[in-house]
């Protein structure tokens, strides 16, 4: 049963690993979809992971969800006060104009543990 699908292949294969941790039996499918873009709709282009035991797809859904939700350890995004330009959370600087990332947490937008999110099917 799929529970996962992503455009990108290394996501889909993070929560392969994810899911093998648990004891998740689970098969990424379709990672040469891409090929056919243009000719079938983008979305039906992407890898697709698929647990082997039905009975653990929610099991495996709510990890993937969890691991999607944003943290509170994780700064996220920041905006940067002088030019407007967001920044990822790791850098203390403005990449645009050089501005030292506030201290400020009304800054901060939040963010998820892997990034972009995917689609939990």
């Amino acid at each position: 049963m799929k529970v996962y699908s992503s455009p990108n292949l290394a996501m889909v294969g993070h929560f392969k690993n994810v899911l093998e941790m648990y004891s998740i039996a689970c098969d990424i499918r379709g990672e040469y979809r891409c090929a056919a873009a243009g000719e079938i709709p983008p979305i039906e282009c992407w890898p697709e992971l698929w647990v082997v035991e039905e009975s653990q797809a929610e099991q495996a859904r709510q990890i993937i969800r969890e691991a999607l939700e944003p943290t509170e350890n994780d700064p996220g995004l920041w905006k940067c006060p002088s030019c407007d330009e967001e920044v990822e959370g790791q850098f203390t600087e403005c990449w645009n104009c050089g501005t030292n990332r506030p201290d400020d947490e009304d800054t901060f937008q939040g963010a998820t543990k892997f990034g972009q999110r995917g689609e939990v099917r």
